[in-house]
């Protein structure tokens, strides 16, 4: 058996024993518990690109957690300072990154979700400066997109215009990419809007 797929057995195996025996209480509590380096379950499966995985714990948290608890769980940070969508964004999954801010959408306020997107991380980072960082393009794009939809033109100037630990922004992050002329794409129909 390869290596992911006796991560993945034991994780159901798990799963399936927690289902049949803990307390709803017991859950959240699994859900939240953080290890040495203050990720939590979610900050994991992010991390190594386990999309059942990640599927199973979305679906315990909707069953299980409460707005504030979910607010909890988004908000927690890593050794490095990094919350879920941080790592959500580093790995290069648009569907992680889409997934996150659907549920968080569904269970939190816009106004804390703006608060966790303007969140930096060890380096100064916000989930933006990430993703413009990030190899591909589609992680700015979505993250990008939702904004539009979702966030006020002050809203998403304030998270364009905040600065990393080296004094960059999200432009200069993008500057010099195709990433650089979708951004100015995508201020022109914030502009009209």
């Amino acid at each position: 058996m390869a290596a992911e797929d006796y991560k993945e057995w034991i994780f159901n195996k798990i799963s399936k024993w927690a289902k049949e025996k803990l307390t709803s209480e017991e859950v959240n509590k699994l859900l939240l518990a953080t290890d040495h380096k203050g990720r939590t379950v979610f900050h994991v499966a992010a991390n190594d690109y386990e999309k059942d995985i990640l599927y199973e714990i979305f679906e315990w948290a909707k069953l299980n957690l409460t707005p504030e608890e979910v607010n909890k769980l988004l908000l927690a940070t890593d050794d490095k300072g990094r919350k879920v969508l941080h790592v959500a964004a580093w790995v290069y999954k648009p569907w992680i990154l889409q997934e996150i801010l659907q549920w968080a959408e569904e269970k939190v306020t816009t106004e804390e979700l703006f608060k966790l997107l303007l969140a930096k991380d060890d380096e100064g980072s916000t989930v933006f400066h990430v993703a413009a960082m990030a190899y591909t393009p589609q992680i700015l794009q979505e993250i990008m997109k939702w904004a539009l939809e979702k966030l006020t033109t002050e809203e998403i100037n304030k998270l364009l215009l905040v600065i990393d630990y080296k004094g960059r922004t999200v432009l200069h992050l993008a500057e010099g990419t195709y990433k650089f002329q979708m951004l100015q794409e995508m201020l022109k129909k914030a502009k009209r809007n």
